[in-house]
């Protein structure tokens, strides 16, 4: 479950560029502080339409996210800093459990999509856990970039391969190694 549920659409949306290691994140958080989009700047304007059809009546403003010390302490080298972040993913109800047990993979391992799938009690379920895996919005706080190929290797990342090789390395997660840096 998410870690707090939004009652209702929000009104206001801000909008945080946070630079980290491997690129200026990209922060959308609600009124109460709620995280409800992460992103990439070079996947902007994706971000940018996909919050236009989950909040379609938001104002997005550019401003500081209360979440912001807790992005630049984990990208600093503190592993937990974001388990405290609360969040809230647009998706359906298959999706929401995905990510929920998402964020069950401990920090510094990696799950399967298989493992992934058995853990919300759909093993044969693997192609539509990978969908959702996909198509997570609250990226890094979710930790869908623990997800990885049966054979240990790294497998797609909305943000590109060698941010998910990076983030892997820095919660200091063994996988096969098949990106180049």
């Amino acid at each position: 479950m998410p870690k707090t549920q939004a009652a209702a659409q929000p009104e206001t949306l801000t909008l945080d560029r946070i630079q980290t290691p491997i690129g200026t994140a990209l922060v959308v958080t609600d009124e109460e502080g709620v995280l409800r989009a992460f992103n990439w700047t070079d996947y902007e304007d994706r971000m940018r339409s996909w919050i236009g059809r989950r909040y379609p009546k938001a104002a997005l403003a550019e401003g500081r996210s209360p979440t912001r010390p807790a992005f630049e302490r984990y990208f600093a080298g503190n592993l937990d800093a974001l388990s405290s972040v609360p969040w809230d993913g647009a998706g359906t109800e298959f999706q929401k459990k995905v990510w929920a047990t998402l964020c069950d993979i401990p920090t510094g391992e990696t799950w399967t999509y298989a493992k992934l799938a058995r853990a919300i009690g759909k093993p044969a379920a693997v192609r539509a856990v990978g969908l959702a895996n996909g198509s997570n919005p609250v990226a890094v706080v979710v930790p869908c970039h623990r997800v990885i190929g049966s054979d240990g290797s790294l497998t797609g990342y909305g943000g590109g391969l060698p941010r998910k090789k990076w983030l892997l390395a820095h919660e200091g997660a063994t996988f096969k190694d098949r990106v180049a840096a």
